[in-house]
C-alpha cells in the first residue's frame, strides 16, 4: 500500500501522545532517586531499586509489538487501543506514587507505571513506520523527539514552578518525607498522560492491514495460544535480525548505560559536588534534587528546541555521524559537569514563572551538551534502523530494538550495584563521569553502521 505523506500538523497530531509518555519518564528520572532517598533508602541501593523500568521494557516490548503487529479492529484500530490501555494504567500508578509508605512500595508502584508506559510507549514507533512514507521518517522520528524534551521539560521544571510562585515552600513535605510538590508533580503527570494521549487516538486513523496482512492475521489465530505463538514469533524475528540493527547493539548499549548512570546519581553528584553533603534530610540536598529538575528540564529544552534544526543536518550529515557528533557533545559536558559551580552565573533571563530575573550559572553548560545527544538517541538510531526492517514486523522489531535500550539498563543496574560503584571509590561523581565515558564510545561505534542510502 502506497502511503500518502501527512502535513507537518498531522504528524504532530498523530505524536501528541507522546508527550504524555514522556512526562511520566521525566517525572521518574528526576524524582524516584530522591523519593527512595526521603523512605530511606541508602545510595548503595539506588540501582536495583531502578530495576523496574529495564525489566518491564524488557518484557512488555517485545511482546506487545508481536502482538499488536497482529492485532486489527475495524473499529479501535491496531497500535490505538495500547496507547489508550497504557496511559490509564500509568495515570493511576503515578497518582499512588507520592502516597509511598515505604521503600517497596514505591518500587512496586514503578513496575506497574514502568509496564504500562512501555505498553503506550512500544506502538509509537511503530506507528511512525506505519502512517508515513520512508521519506519522512527523519520529521516523524524527531518529532518524537520534540515530544520527548517538550514532555520531560515540563516534567522536570514543575516542581520548581510551584515553589517560584510561590504556590508552596521547599519545605513542605507530606507525612512520609516526600515533597509536596512532588506531589503535585506527579498529579498534573497523571492528567496529562490520558489527556494526550487521547488527543493521538480520536484525531488519528490507522492504515487497514492488506488482504495479505489479514489472511496471516487470521491464520495466527488459528494457530492457538497467543503468548506462546508471540514467544516463537519474537524468537524468529530475532534469528532474522537485519545486519544493521545488529550493528545498532553497541551504539545503543553505552549510551543507555551512561543514561541509567546519569538519572541515578545525579542528585547525589550535585549535592556532593556543589554543597559536600550526601544528607538527604539537609536543605542543600533538597536543592539539589529542584537543580536536578531544572538541568533535566534544560537538556530537554535543549533536545525539543533541536529536534527540527536536526531534519536537515541530518540530511546533509547522515544519520550516523550527525549521532556521533552528538554523544561526543553530551560525553564531555558530563566530564566537565564536577568542575563547574553554581556560584558562576553565566547569564540572566526573565523569569517567566515570577518576579525578577532567572539566573544561569555555570553547571548548566553540560546540560546543554547533554540535550543535543538527548534529541540525537530519540531519533537517529530509529532512523537508521526504519528502513532495513520488513514493514509487516515493524512492531516486533520494534520491541526488540528497544531490549538495546533495556539490557544495558539491567547490566548497569547488577554491575553498578555489586562492584562498579565500589571499583569508582563509592564515588557519585565518578558514576557521572564514567557515564560520560561510555556516550563517547557509543558515538564511536556509531561511524560503524551500515546505512541503506535511501535513510
Amino acid at each position: 500500500m502506497e502511503k500518502k505523506g501527512l502535513s507537518f500538523w498531522q504528524i504532530l497530531t498523530m505524536n501528541f501522545g507522546f508527550f504524555g509518555v514522556q512526562f511520566s519518564f521525566g517525572l521518574q528520572q528526576s524524582n524516584m532517586s530522591a523519593i527512595y532517598k526521603y523512605l530511606g533508602a541508602e545510595e548503595s541501593e539506588l540501582p536495583l531499586l531502578w530495576l523496574a523500568g529495564p525489566v518491564t521494557g524488557l518484557v512488555v516490548q517485545p511482546i506487545i509489538g508481536a502482538i499488536s503487529d497482529g492485532t486489527w479492529s475495524p473499529r479501535f484500530g491496531r497500535r490505538k487501543p495500547f496507547f489508550l490501555m497504557g496511559a490509564i494504567v500509568a495515570s493511576l500508578a503515578l497518582i499512588a506514587m507520592p502516597y509511598s509508605s515505604s521503600i517497596w512500595m514505591a518500587a512496586s508502584l514503578l513496575w506497574i507505571l514502568d509496564a504500562a508506559n512501555n505498553i503506550a510507549l512500544e506502538p509509537y514507533r511503530a506507528f511512525i513506520s506505519d502512517k508515513l512514507p520512508q521519506k519522512q521518517y527523519s520529521l516523524g522520528f524527531l518529532m518524537q523527539s520534540f515530544f520527548t524534551g517538550f514532555g520531560t521539560t515540563l516534567a522536570n521544571f514543575t516542581p520548581a514552578i510551584l515553589v517560584s510562585f510561590g504556590i508552596l515552600a521547599l519545605s513542605d513535605k507530606m507525612a512520609n518525607g516526600i515533597p509536596v510538590s512532588t506531589y503535585w508533580a506527579f498529579g498534573i503527570g497523571a492528567i496529562a498522560s490520558t489527556a494526550t494521549i487521547l488527543i493521538t487516538v480520536l484525531t488519528t486513523s490507522e492504515y487497514p492491514p492488506t488482504d495479505a496482512e489479514l489472511k496471516q492475521i487470521e491464520a495466527d489465530k488459528e494457530k492457538g495460544n497467543l503468548f506462546t505463538r508471540t514467544i516463537e514469533e519474537i524468537g524468529a524475528a530475532i534469528r532474522e535480525m537485519p545486519k544493521t540493527m545488529k550493528q545498532l547493539i553497541p551504539v545503543m548499549f553505552f549510551p543507555w548505560y551512561a543514561m541509567f548512570c546519569y538519572w541515578q546519581y545525579i542528585t547525589s553528584a550535585l549535592s556532593l559536588s556543589l554543597y559536600d553533603t550526601l544528607d538527604q534530610n539537609t536543605t542543600f540536598f533538597n536543592q539539589a534534587q529542584l537543580l536536578t529538575g531544572n538541568l533535566n528540564g534544560t537538556y530537554n529544552v535543549i533536545c525539543f528546541l533541536i529536534a527540527f534544526a536536526m531534519i536537515p543536518i541530518a540530511r546533509a550529515l547522515g544519520a550516523k555521524r550527525l549521532h556521533f557528533v552528538s554523544l561526543l557533545l553530551g560525553g564531555l559536558g558530563l566530564l566537565l559537569m564536577p568542575y563547574l559551580s553554581d556560584n558562576v552565573i553565566l547569564f540572566s533571563i526573565p523569569n517567566p514563572f515570577g518576579n525578577g530575573a532567572v539566573e544561569v550559572s555555570q553547571i548548566y553548560l553540560f546540560s546543554f551538551g547533554l540535550g543535543i545527544t538527548w534529541a540525537s538517541m530519540m531519533a537517529m538510531p530509529y532512523q537508521m534502523l526504519a528502513a532495513s526492517i520488513p514493514s509487516n514486523k515493524t512492531g516486533i522489531y520494534m520491541g526488540i530494538f528497544n531490549m538495546f535500550i533495556v539490557v544495558p539498563m539491567i547490566i548497569q543496574i547488577f554491575t553498578v550495584q555489586y562492584f562498579v560503584y565500589d571499583w569508582l571509590g563509592q564515588n557519585p561523581i565518578n558514576v557521572i563521569r564514567l557515564a560520560g565515558v561510555f556516550l563517547m564510545i557509543g558515538g564511536l561505534f556509531s561511524l560503524f553502521v551500515q546505512v541503506k542510502k535511501s535513510d
